[in-house]
């Protein structure tokens, strides 16, 4: 019998406690009522239609030699046929841009574990809400401002840490349906700061949020910039399409403006929000992704066979 290592097949789903009425986990069971209906509504998801597309893409996919996948785990399939409304040739081709784009970029890549990336989650410029927004979406915080120190933490090392984060959104089956969004917080920018990004790194970051992940990115909210984060964002202008450039806000320091898009009910007060969800550290984040590492050891697994290391 094969030992399970994927987490939608294991009986126990890792947990940590954060207080006595808050536990931190990763929702892998079915879909709540939101969930179904906005499936149904959007991504064209019932039953039938559900079952027939799993069965699509995995001949389509058993045709596609040079890759290897977990083809007999379904819910692996549904991750992909999610963000492609259940078109199995599209699902095909998102999931053959995954596996290539790992490729090209390899040096990120390679090996990437939660164990590997303990300097980013110990800085705590990356974490994820504790709590879902109004419309059941994760919500993913980056401070590239004053509490990023560039010196300790590289670009590269907070965009792994967003890999990481992906990786676990796509297990759950209310984010592949609702999607998710980021809030970029860049109080305290720097000039210093903004050299660190360059148009290669700008291009990285659009071509895996427009064509690379099989997760729904809904909007990304800027808030509290400076006048110089004009100059990081001309960097991103140029690789943005229609789709993705009309789900960027630009809020500042206006949080009427945030909570036009957000609930204030959903957001910690420095947001202007009245959540009574405890705000959650990355070192928090960071324990959780330490009890699955074997999930990502086994995302690792799969890919272009050229690629994979044995």
């Amino acid at each position: 019998m094969r030992i399970p290592t994927m987490l939608s097949e294991v009986a126990q789903v890792p947990e940590v406690k954060i207080t006595d009425d808050f536990t931190l986990r990763f929702e892998i069971d079915g879909l709540t009522e939101l969930g179904k209906q906005v499936a149904e509504k959007e991504l064209r998801e019932t039953p039938e239609v559900k079952q027939k597309a799993i069965e699509e893409l995995k001949k389509l996919l058993e045709a596609e030699t040079d890759y290897v996948l977990p083809l007999d785990n379904e819910e692996w399939l549904v991750r992909f046929l999610r963000p492609c409304k259940f078109y199995p040739e599209s699902a095909r081709d998102l999931v053959k841009r995954y596996y290539n784009f790992k490729v090209k970029h390899s040096k990120l890549y390679d090996g990437l574990t939660p164990e590997k990336e303990a300097n980013l989650f110990q800085n705590n410029i990356l974490t994820v809400s504790g709590s879902r927004d109004q419309l059941g979406r994760r919500v993913l915080v980056l401070e590239l401002g004053k509490k990023w120190n560039h010196k300790k933490v590289t670009l590269d090392e907070v965009f792994k840490g967003c890999v990481l984060f992906v990786e676990s959104a796509m297990l759950e089956p209310e984010t592949q349906v609702n999607g998710g969004i980021v809030i970029f917080d860049m109080e305290g920018l720097s000039m210093q700061q903004t050299w660190q990004f360059t148009p290669s790194f700008a291009k990285l970051i659009v071509d895996w949020l427009q064509d690379s992940i099989p997760l729904r990115v809904k909007a990304i909210h800027i808030v509290n910039q400076p006048k110089i984060f004009n100059l990081v964002f001309a960097l991103f202008k140029p690789f943005f399409r229609e789709k993705l450039r009309s789900r960027i806000y630009f809020h500042g320091n206006d949080r009427e403006s945030l909570h036009k898009h957000i609930s204030a009910k959903c957001l910690p007060a420095c947001y202007g929000g009245v959540s009574e969800v405890q705000r959650i550290d990355a070192d928090q984040w960071y324990k959780l992704l330490m009890l699955c590492n074997k999930e990502y050891e086994a995302i690792n697994s799969y890919g272009v066979k050229k690629a994979l290391k044995n």
